[in-house]
């Protein structure tokens, strides 16, 4: 008779209470990879295929698009999803590679940190953008800025 050996055991026990993180991670970055696909895609075709293609888009362009609410929220949400389903993948890759406690620890920090950084700053960017800042040169400004008063 052959016997089947027992299968390989963790090295860390399966939690048995609380939340599963690295279930709702995983569910994350399909839900999210989806979703970043399709503005991603429509990123593109907006800014690339329907215009002048890539020599249209400087400033004016971006000024332009920014002064529509809609592109705001559409490009910031592009920003977050996909800084931290990147963050998500990082840290996925720190799990699988990393094998001292300290250095996945800090590698993980590092990553937290330089996510919370680039979407604080990628934000403040969308959010805070003026289309039309006082003492731009006229030429690189959208049309739309001669007609708005400060």
């Amino acid at each position: 008779m052959t016997t089947i050996e027992a299968p390989r055991t963790p090295s860390r026990p399966a939690r048995q209470k609380g939340v599963n993180w690295e279930k709702w991670g995983w569910l994350y970055m399909r839900a999210s990879g989806v979703l970043l696909v399709v503005l991603i895609f429509g990123h593109l075709i907006v800014n690339l295929v329907l215009g002048e293609g890539i020599k249209a888009v400087d400033f004016g362009f971006v000024a332009g698009k920014w002064a529509d609410p809609f592109w705001r929220v559409w490009d910031g949400l592009m920003l977050w999803l996909a800084l931290i389903h990147g963050g998500n993948g990082m840290r996925t890759i720190v799990n699988d590679y990393a094998r001292g406690t300290t250095v996945n620890r800090v590698l993980k920090v590092l990553i937290l940190l330089a996510v919370i950084v680039l979407i604080l700053l990628g934000t403040y960017t969308v959010t805070f953008f003026d289309p039309c800042p006082s003492g731009a040169p006229a030429n690189l400004l959208p049309d739309f800025c001669s007609t708005i008063t400060k």
